[in-house]
């Protein structure tokens, strides 16, 4: 089956690629300060925004086991978890040298001052929900080329104000969709986009969801944390441990049960299979024209994100794709001749995820399915086999990553359509091109207050 999208990832990858002037064949030993990144001869300096628990398990040894990259500086509001990452990253290079020392660490409690440093080339974000987007764009002005973890926005209005200025600043992006460097998720999307299980007409995702809470009751502020920066662009609120990050160890961190500073599994692991399922469908560039939902929304205590959910969503091209708790965590496509499912089968982001069945990482109706292959003339897909390794490279060759800052946009932005019909209860309308609702109350959750001095769309109306 075709990708019924007005316009192609081919199509848009070469339009990003011609405003570059020739930047892909610049000779190899050109400086970084005219190419505005490191050369391909040189290693990458990359400045860690965020010590958390991502951070540690996905992040920093993400990009620390590349010779082609070294972590030079860290960033964080808390400074213990400050002062436990500089441990971790100076251990391993010590380790790894073979040395006592390789070198110190450079250490910062504000992400600007380490954007600032002209040491560092590029930043990677590993910070909470509503802490992505400002520091892209702020990084973006600066100059740096980007990591984030998803989901790449908390707002829809951040959301194009982010993908704009990344691909002005002509910034080598990625964000934390690893599942696009995971063969099965792209086999299955080639499958699926060639045609093997006839014309698609649904696609199904299964997530997880977060029980509610008890009341919390205010604490002390860490003196070890800066909890007025901690809380960033969201309304000032009294502090406590679970409404943040554990202060004894790096378990599963309180905020992403706080809709203040996360959306809940909507966007959480939504972003991932929402990404895939967009990848599979062909409409990568676009987004749903209607959606339809329904939740439960706890009416009391600290935890407040979403609990179980349904949601249905229709695209201009005819499919339907339909998010539930209830479903298998993965994404199930059907078509008019079988059905695949894929899934991360038995692994886990973190080791603090929220345990739920996964099932087999590649299924099909037919095994036939599985075995069939793609035809030099068919379509293929970017191939990916380490995420921050694409990265990485895209930073030295200034070729687009396997997912572009638009396509990170638009499925967030799914998930956030998804989220607003959560929250209104009914049925709303969506128009990609316009990225407006068909209503007044829909669009007053397009965007949302920014505490001064904070936020993305503040520090884009001062740039």
């Amino acid at each position: 089956m075709k990708n019924q999208n007005s316009v192609s990832r081919r199509q848009f990858l070469m339009t990003s690629l011609a405003t570059t002037a020739g930047a892909v064949a610049l000779p190899t030993l050109i400086p970084s300060s005219v190419l505005g990144a490191t050369a391909p001869s040189k290693v990458i300096n990359v400045g860690q925004i965020g010590c958390g628990r991502i951070a540690r398990d996905m992040d920093l040894p993400g990009v620390m086991k590349h010779n082609i990259a070294r972590v030079v500086a860290l960033c964080d509001v808390d400074s213990k978890r400050l002062a436990d990452g500089k441990k971790l990253v100076e251990d391993y290079y010590a380790k790894r040298s073979g040395s006592s020392s390789a070198g110190e660490v450079k250490t910062y409690g504000d992400y600007r001052d380490l954007i600032k440093d002209p040491a560092v080339d590029a930043v990677a974000i590993s910070t909470p929900d509503h802490w992505h987007a400002e520091p892209v764009v702020a990084a973006a002005l600066a100059g740096k080329d980007i990591y984030v973890q998803k989901p790449l926005t908390m707002t829809l209005e951040e959301g194009r104000i982010v993908s704009d200025i990344v691909r002005a600043k002509k910034r080598a992006f990625q964000i934390g969709s690893q599942q696009r460097s995971t063969s099965q998720f792209r086999i299955a999307c080639e499958l699926v986009r060639n045609g093997r299980i006839g014309t698609l007409h649904t696609v199904k995702i299964g997530l997880p969801v977060d029980p509610a809470g008890d009341e919390e009751p205010e604490m002390p502020v860490p003196p070890n944390l800066n909890y007025d920066m901690w809380l960033g662009c969201t309304p000032k609120v009294y502090y406590t441990e679970k409404r943040v990050h554990p202060q004894k160890d790096y378990s599963r961190p309180g905020y992403l049960r706080v809709e203040a500073h996360c959306l809940g599994m909507i966007t959480g692991w939504g972003s991932h299979h929402v990404d895939i399922g967009h990848w599979g469908m062909g409409t990568e560039l676009t987004g749903p024209i209607e959606a339809e939902g329904t939740a439960e929304f706890p009416k009391k205590g600290l935890w407040n994100v979403h609990g179980p959910y349904h949601i249905e969503m229709k695209y201009a091209n005819g499919v339907k794709m339909i998010i539930d708790n209830n479903f298998p965590n993965g994404i199930r496509f059907e078509g008019s001749e079988g059905w695949i499912f894929v899934s991360r089968g038995g692994a886990r982001a973190t080791a603090s995820d929220p345990a739920t069945a996964y099932g087999k990482a590649l299924e099909a109706s037919d095994p036939k399915i599985l075995n069939s292959k793609i035809g030099p003339n068919e379509l293929h897909l970017p191939v990916s086999t380490d995420h921050h390794l694409n990265w990485l490279r895209s930073i030295q060759t200034r070729e687009p990553a396997v997912t572009t800052p638009e396509e990170a946009h638009r499925s967030t932005s799914a998930c956030i359509i998804g989220w607003v019909a959560m929250k209104l209860g009914r049925r709303i309308t969506w128009d990609p091109v316009k990225e407006r609702f068909g209503d007044d109350a829909a669009n007053a959750l397009r965007s949302r207050p920014e505490r001064a001095p904070y936020g993305a769309v503040r520090l884009m109306q001062k740039a």
